[in-house]
């Protein structure tokens, strides 16, 4: 039974969810996502694993409500259970000691940054974090960040918080003050990820993305996941989530998660008024 445990707004259209899990647990690595249902006719929807507990069999998602099924996830309280819950999937964030890594994390992409910087720092790493969002409310789990990070710095696009400006400011600043940089890790909007990927591929600093594209079935058999990395096709779900950042086909991305706008807003609009 994948009942929930705790959920908690973080935002007025954030929240987090602890959920009884104690397979995925034991065996989630720092990366890896799952993939749930709400109910039988429901959509099934990829979320990743922003923290786990393997000996009280718990995972906690963060999740924004962007349509209909992330709006019924929402309204569900502790005490009820998810129809389906399948995980981990996807490849695990690859964790050595690099030097100093640079996460990036913009919005809801500072949640699967969160185990990443675990990760990375435990195994030996400078980890400097960079967060950002729109305004000062969309900046989230900052406190989580600083006690796994050595450095943090956030920004936001409207100046409400941290320096006003956007990410890849920090970042060029980091840069130009000749900070060593040996990997970044950045998740977040696609067109964060694509300026990200720019601004370091100038600088040939290696760097990694992870992509949330449309899933179904989360096994590879689909393809409705398909991404190009490299002029080569890749499915999301068992070649990724992380890709190198610089070989990453970021328009054709985006055209594809638009694909199905029209009808998301109609879900949304029938869900609201049922």
């Amino acid at each position: 039974m994948n009942t929930i445990l705790e959920k908690e707004f973080i935002t007025p259209t954030v929240f987090r969810m602890k959920i009884e899990a104690p397979e995925i647990a034991r065996k989630r690595r720092a990366g890896q996502f799952i993939i749930l249902r709400t109910c039988d006719a429901g959509e099934r929807i990829p979320l990743t694993i922003a923290d786990a507990h393997a000996d009280e069999g718990w995972i906690e998602l963060v999740v924004q409500v962007v349509g209909k099924t992330t709006k019924n996830l929402s309204g569900l309280e502790p005490g009820d259970t998810l129809c389906d819950l399948v995980g981990p999937l996807g490849r695990p964030t690859h964790i050595k000691l690099y030097g100093t890594v640079v996460i990036v994390g913009g919005g809801i992409g500072i949640a699967p940054s969160y185990p990443i910087a675990q990760a990375l720092r435990a195994a030996g790493n400078q980890v400097i974090s960079i967060l950002g969002g729109r305004t000062r409310e969309l900046v989230i789990m900052e406190e989580k960040m600083r006690a796994t990070s050595d450095r943090v710095l956030i920004t936001t696009d409207d100046g409400s918080y941290g320096t006003k400006g956007l990410v890849t400011d920090a970042l060029q600043k980091l840069i130009d003050n000749e900070v060593q940089i040996d990997l970044v890790v950045a998740i977040g909007p696609p067109i964060m990820m694509k300026f990200v990927s720019l601004l370091t591929k100038k600088y040939e600093i290696p760097t990694l993305v992870s992509l949330n594209t449309i899933m179904v079935d989360g096994t590879g058999m689909c393809g409705a996941c398909r991404v190009t990395v490299g002029n080569e096709t890749k499915f999301v779900c068992v070649d990724g989530p992380e890709f190198d950042g610089h070989k990453v086909d970021y328009d054709e991305m985006m055209k594809r998660l638009r694909m199905y706008e029209t009808q998301e807003k109609e879900s949304m609009t029938k869900y609201d008024s049922a």
